[in-house]
C-alpha cells in the first residue's frame, strides 16, 4: 500500500514504471509545492507553469533518480531552479512591474486558510491577512526559509540543502524573520490586550 511507503520508495517505484506511485507522490506534494511557489513567485501567471514544468521535469529525470536528499527537497529544488531561471530571464520585466499582484496573493492566502477559520471569523481573517502582508515584506531569503519551514514542514537540513546554504545560515534567516514578525505583531497584540 503506497500510504505506508516513503516518498523515496515511491519515487524508485515510479522510476521503475509504477504510475500509481507517481499519483501518490503528486497527491502528497502538489499542494505544498503550489503554496511554496505562490509565496516565492513574483508573478502569479508563472505558478501553474512552474508546477507543470516541475512535474514534467521530475518525469523526465525519473530514470536517473537516486535517493540522496529527501524526495520533497529533490522536487522543490526542481521547482526552485525553474523559478530562478524565469526570474533571471525576466529581470527587466519584473523591475518595471507595477506590483499589482496583491489582490491575487490575498485571494490565494485566504483560500489556503479558508478551511481553518469558520465563516464569521472576520477578525481572524484580518489578522491572517496582516500576517501574510508582513511575510511578503520579508527579504526573499528569510521569507523562503520561513515558508518552507512553517507552511511546508521542512527541517533545517532540508531547507539548507534546497537553498544551498549552511544550516546555520538557514537558522539565522529564520531567526531574523521571526524577530521582524514579532516586532511587527507586538503593537497589535498590546492593543488587543488593552
Amino acid at each position: 500500500m503506497s500510504a505506508l511507503r516513503s516518498d523515496e520508495v515511491l519515487m524508485l517505484s515510479y522510476r521503475d514504471g509504477d504510475l500509481a506511485a507517481f499519483a501518490e507522490l503528486y497527491r502528497r506534494h502538489s499542494q505544498g509545492l503550489y503554496l511554496f511557489l505562490t509565496w516565492r513567485s513574483p508573478r502569479r501567471e508563472w505558478v501553474n507553469d512552474i508546477m507543470q514544468d516541475s512535474w514534467a521535469n521530475l518525469h523526465q529525470a525519473r530514470a536517473r533518480y537516486e535517493p540522496g536528499a529527501s524526495f520533497r527537497t529533490y522536487l522543490f529544488q526542481i521547482a526552485r531552479n525553474r523559478l530562478i531561471d524565469l526570474i533571471r530571464l525576466n529581470e527587466r520585466v519584473l523591475l518595471a512591474s507595477d506590483g499589482g499582484e496583491d489582490d491575487w496573493f490575498e485571494h490565494v492566502a485566504d483560500a489556503a486558510h479558508e478551511g481553518l477559520a469558520p465563516d464569521g471569523e472576520l477578525e481572524r481573517k484580518q489578522q491572517a491577512s496582516h500576517l501574510h502582508a508582513m511575510i511578503r515584506q520579508l527579504p526573499v531569503d528569510q521569507r523562503e526559509a520561513l515558508v518552507l519551514q512553517q507552511f511546508n514542514g521542512m527541517s533545517l537540513e532540508e531547507i539548507a540543502e534546497l537553498v544551498a546554504a549552511p544550516v546555520e545560515t538557514v537558522k539565522s534567516r529564520l531567526r531574523y524573520a521571526m524577530r521582524k514578525l514579532r516586532q511587527e505583531l507586538a503593537p497589535a497584540a498590546e492593543e488587543a490586550r488593552a
